[in-house]
């Protein structure tokens, strides 16, 4: 499997500005220029005193890019950065370029197809039409609607693992293509600002995700959920990783079902997998061997892909239970808990382990009615009485940035506790944590509980118990980074 290169995408409005971006991406091997934005343009300028190859893109707003000039103008712009010596120029497949690339025999042309809309079914004619044009690269870009639709491109790319190719799956769902590249045979992978849908910056493909630090046949271990992107997993997974010096990363993945979860990472060979909503439930089902708290539970957040197939374990369990020590025993206490999908499940059971009197109260109560079943508890209403419990836990998603106005409950239903412990964790103080403070309650934020069974999870995969402080302070890193993302 031959390493992909990272190729950094920049954009501007001046030549000046584009030649400061291309410059400042040193870490790249190669650099996109997007000559498309630039209003300005100086191609002298643009390529003049390079230190890195680059690749020149000049995007039509019919292929998503920003150059609304003739198509005259456009090959002209191309053409002269060709004999200006770019390594390499981007053409579309659906433009009048044939002449061009027949005058170069194919080289140092990157022949490109962008479908926005979905992965189309001709997925694998359209490639090979595009390879009997003789150009020296075929770059094919697609939404990926579906787990499955990145395993198609991961087919396509095994199929022609000895033509060079660069397959990248837009969106969310395909985020794995960009940063598993070499897995999809794409000879480089896009980073940047949100030039694309779904594409990574080039500080979070080194850093967070260890690009240029992991070979191309590295473990691979992922978050699973819909949606992911918020998660502070890959931050505190992949500097675990660091610290241990393990040839291996951990990177998001999104699907529309477990079902397609399941393909998707078979797939692509994935060793370990923490899974979060919507899939905890529905994933027990794709798993063969599984631990008795699982079982009891109902759910499993944690999956390892063992010699004869998935094996799943719940450390959401000991992970919620963890923080709540700070406040002793829990036995006895009347413990209400909002929500009834997999994190409650995990709550309730913890709960009930220790003694506690589990009352449970969500929207649907059919559902509230089966997470207290499995701890013989009650079903109580929708917000909780004040003075109704001594301990109430918030395990839906209420509150969650950037919705950080919103709690599950009012601050009327506040009084008359004892503590309150939120799950979520994005803000560090919710809305719901900071009105329980108010009314006199202890509060207990989530990101204790992430981290507790994030080092659990890691811990049964490797063998080894990782730093609590360093998951801790790399979580903590990651949300300062985005309210500061966020105040700008």
């Amino acid at each position: 499997m031959t390493p992909a290169q990272l190729c950094a995408t920049v954009t501007a409005d001046t030549t000046a500005e584009l030649r400061v971006r291309r410059d400042a991406a040193a870490e790249a091997d190669l650099v996109e220029l997007r000559l498309d934005s630039v209003r300005d343009l100086d191609l002298e300028g643009a390529l003049a005193d390079r230190r890195t190859p680059v690749i020149a893109t000049c995007r039509p707003v019919w292929e998503g890019g920003h150059f609304d000039g003739s198509e005259e103008e456009r090959r002209t712009i191309l053409g002269r950065a060709l004999a200006l010596g770019a390594e390499w120029v981007d053409l579309e497949w659906r433009g009048d370029f044939g002449a061009m690339i027949d005058e170069r025999g194919g080289r140092n042309i990157v022949l490109s197809m962008h479908d926005f809309e979905g992965t189309p079914v001709d997925l694998e004619e359209r490639c090979r039409a595009m390879r009997a044009t003789g150009a020296a690269m075929v770059k094919m870009a697609v939404r990926s609607g579906s787990g499955r639709d990145v395993v198609r491109l991961l087919d396509l790319g095994r199929a022609q693992r000895d033509e060079p190719i660069v397959l990248v799956g837009m969106g969310p769902i395909g985020v794995p293509t960009r940063l598993l590249s070499s897995r999809f045979g794409s000879q480089w992978t896009y980073a940047g600002d949100g030039v694309a849908p779904g594409q990574v910056s080039l500080a979070d493909m080194i850093q967070r995700y260890r690009f240029t630090r992991t070979s191309a046949s590295a473990a691979v271990y992922g978050v699973a959920g819909a949606p992911i992107g918020h998660s502070l997993s890959p931050h505190m997974h992949n500097a675990g990783f660091d610290a241990a010096g393990l040839d291996a990363v951990y990177v998001p993945f999104e699907a529309t079902d477990a079902d397609d979860l399941m393909a998707l990472v078979t797939a692509l060979d994935v060793t370990g997998l923490s899974v979060t909503a919507p899939f905890k439930e529905t994933v027990l089902a794709h798993v063969g061997l599984v631990d008795d708290l699982s079982r009891q539970v109902g759910a499993v957040n944690t999956l390892r892909r063992d010699t004869d197939g998935w094996s799943g374990r719940n450390t959401d369990v000991p992970g919620f239970l963890a923080p709540l020590a700070a406040i002793g025993s829990v036995s006895g206490l009347r413990a209400t808990v909002l929500g009834a999908g997999g994190s409650a499940r995990a709550v309730a059971v913890g709960l009930a382990s220790q003694g506690a009197e589990v009352t449970v109260c969500a929207r649907r109560p059919d559902r509230a009615m089966e997470v207290a079943g499995l701890v013989q508890g009650q079903v109580g209403s929708v917000p909780p009485p004040p003075g109704s419990w001594d301990l109430l836990v918030n395990t839906t998603p209420t509150g969650t940035a950037p919705d950080v106005t919103d709690s599950p409950v009012p601050a009327a239903a506040l009084t008359g506790g004892r503590t309150v412990y939120d799950l979520v964790y994005n803000p560090g103080r919710t809305r719901l944590l900071q009105e329980a403070a108010a009314a006199g309650c202890r509060t207990i934020g989530g990101l204790d509980m992430l981290v507790a069974q994030a080092v659990r999870q890691f811990e049964w995969w490797h063998g080894v118990r990782p730093s609590s402080e360093l998951f801790k302070t790399s979580a903590l890193a990651a949300l300062d980074a985005r309210s500061a993302e966020q105040s700008v």
